[in-house]
């Protein structure tokens, strides 16, 4: 993997408005997660060839893809009917 290439398969690009199921929306949470750990791989590796450039492009896109994948996961999470309230607070500790 190098700086140089700088777009993931797009042939992997998932259609979100195909995504309704609680499942759909893990999936594409996971899907987004997974592109912003390839563009911070790539961010890091641009940072340590000391292209600034590309370090600060492939950043941006990362963070972009973090942004869809908390959305996707908390709606999930906010769609999940099996989880009431007192399991999500035994959950969280309190």
């Amino acid at each position: 993997m190098t700086h140089a290439d700088t777009t993931i398969d797009p042939s992997a690009d998932i259609a979100e408005e195909d995504f309704e199921t609680l499942g759909d929306h893990h999936r594409m949470a996971a899907h987004h997660f997974a592109a912003a750990a390839k563009h911070h791989l790539l961010a890091a590796e641009a940072d340590d060839d000391g292209d600034d450039e590309a370090a600060a492009r492939q950043a941006y896109m990362a963070y972009r893809h973090q942004l869809n994948a908390v959305q996707f996961a908390e709606i999930a999470t906010m769609d999940s009917e099996s989880m009431d309230d007192e399991d999500a607070m035994e959950l969280a500790g309190s």
